[in-house]
């Protein structure tokens, strides 16, 4: 059984939440809290396997909250606003669920923390180039989910691609969008003579670089590192385009 804590400071939210709770027989629902500072007092006497946080509250953030706890739960954060994603990851947050939610995705979430709880975190691999796409002139884009949008973006409009656990960030010359996936699956579908994966968590633009300088490539003002395990692929990419 999976013990769990609610804090969002929307009723309707809370209320969404519970009954979410109620359906799933793993879960064992605690309390479901309308503030951080109840959520702390409950934590402290009750620890929890699984704490479902919304961010944005009136007293602290739910981001706030998580860095006053010693010892955390799993957590999930639910909130409104895609553009925290990043930052709820950096705290190793199991998932990240946007308003409105739906059943389906709310235990998928609860799905993760139950393979968190009961499996060992595996030991780290090195990564390998994951197979590319050929470039098509058929579809020079891709549409990408940010929040409860599809948004167009177009491969020439990519600088940078950031990744983050089960989250990228393209950073487009227009804007930065957050989506709900992995790099590995975004690489697979970006054409490979226009990108090149140079990090575990990058993928660059070809067209967009401007220096590569001792193990670093500059974007504009962006300066990205090139990881060990992809130093060989860059290398024998730029001795390929390199003028003699």
């Amino acid at each position: 059984m999976i013990t769990c804590l609610i804090v969002d400071d929307e009723p309707l939210a809370r209320n969404l939440l519970t009954d979410y709770v109620g359906k799933v027989p793993s879960l064992q629902l605690l309390q479901a809290c309308a503030s951080p500072l109840a959520a702390i007092e409950v934590l402290r006497a009750n620890p929890v396997d699984l704490l479902f946080l919304d961010i944005q509250m009136p007293e602290i953030t739910g981001i706030s909250l998580l860095r006053t706890l010693q010892k955390r739960p799993l957590v999930v954060l639910t909130t409104a606003y895609s553009e925290y994603a990043l930052e709820g990851y950096d705290l190793d947050v199991v998932d990240y669920l946007l308003k409105p939610i739906t059943f389906e995705r709310f235990l998928r979430a609860v799905e993760k923390a139950g393979q968190r709880l009961t499996t060992p975190p595996a030991p780290p691999t090195t990564p390998t180039p994951a197979p590319r796409a050929e470039p098509t002139e058929q579809q020079p884009f891709v549409f990408v989910k940010d929040g409860t949008k599809l948004v167009k973006v177009r491969w020439a409009d990519i600088l940078y691609v950031e990744g983050l656990k089960d989250y990228v960030t393209i950073h487009t010359r227009q804007q930065k969008i957050v989506t709900l996936q992995r790099l590995k699956t975004l690489e697979e579908q970006l054409p490979a003579d226009k990108f090149i994966r140079i990090h575990h968590s990058y993928i660059v633009a070809v067209d967009a670089i401007d220096v590569v300088h001792k193990g670093e490539v500059q974007i504009g003002t962006v300066t990205l590192p090139v990881s060990d395990s992809y130093r060989k692929q860059f290398k024998d990419f730029t001795d390929r385009n390199q003028m003699m």
